[in-house]
């Protein structure tokens, strides 16, 4: 079975530094290409930073898709044969989305806005109202969303129904305490998010400080089983992890003799969940 090679770079952008990031990103494409990588997942809001005072502080940093920042990755994409995930500060009209495209060679297949905003966010950023974006690519079929998206299990469901063998995730996780010895409770929940749905999920964080905040620095790629197949160490700072990955075992909805996670599913007893 074909093997694909995912990575996650795990970089440092530096808040309103535009063109200083795009460079950053190139580089990170750069190295995990020349490291054997096809997906290469980049952290959220990568293009611009996170930690806006103000609405229109995030607004003078916000692209259109058809921006330098996408167009740059769109570029890369072509010339290196791969997919590239990231995400960008998106102006839309009056609005500013937190965003992600999905660009396979020198096409853009989709730009996904998160739906769920997390604290402050909500003060800059207008929510997405479209489920979870998934194509097809030369790789498998690919799905993304962004972050805090992650933590909400009806919502990693839909692009496992929509048969995503992988969801790319890019993420910003700010540091929380955790008892000592504990892994980031980020990662078990990538891990359940991709074992209850039996699809591949690369989460890509970031690094530095910015405005105070720090990060867990923690990204990973995780099998369908919940198992986690690569990860930064929690508090890294630029690193790219990789794993191989079997993207067509994400078909196999199989959990053990007769069952299967999606066979087995009974919606109509879910109802509730949803209200």
């Amino acid at each position: 079975m074909d093997t694909t090679v995912v990575a996650c770079c795990q970089i440092a952008p530096v808040l309103g530094d535009l063109a200083g990031n795009r460079e950053l990103t190139a580089a990170a494409v750069a190295r995990a290409v020349a490291a054997g990588a096809s997906v290469i997942v980049l952290p959220e809001l990568v293009s611009s930073g996170y930690v806006f005072e103000s609405k229109a502080e995030a607004r003078s940093h916000a692209e259109a898709p058809d921006g330098d920042t996408v167009q740059l990755w769109m570029r890369l994409a072509a010339e290196h044969g791969v997919v590239i995930v990231g995400g960008f500060c998106e102006a839309a009209g009056d609005d500013v989305y937190n965003s992600a495209a999905l660009v396979d060679g020198g096409t853009l297949l989709g730009v996904y806005r998160k739906a769920h905003l997390w604290d402050r966010e909500r003060l800059w950023f207008t929510p997405g109202d479209d489920p979870p974006a998934v194509a097809d690519t030369r790789f498998g079929r690919i799905g993304v969303m962004i972050c805090y998206d992650l933590e909400f299990p009806e919502w990693a469901r839909l692009p496992a129904l929509d048969g995503a063998q992988l969801l790319c995730a890019p993420v910003n996780w700010p540091y929380t305490p955790r008892p000592e010895g504990e892994r980031p409770v980020e990662f078990v929940r990538v891990q359940a998010d991709a074992g209850v749905n039996r699809m591949f999920v690369a989460a890509c964080d970031r690094a530095g400080t910015e405005r105070g905040v720090d990060w867990v620095s923690g990204s990973v790629i995780v099998d369908p089983d919940g198992w986690p197949l690569a990860c930064a160490s929690p508090g890294d700072g630029p690193v790219t992890i990789m794993a191989e990955c079997k993207l067509g075992d994400a078909l196999d909805k199989g959990v053990g003799g007769l069952s299967n996670i999606h066979a087995d599913r009974r919606p109509a007893l879910y109802q509730r969940v949803a209200e």
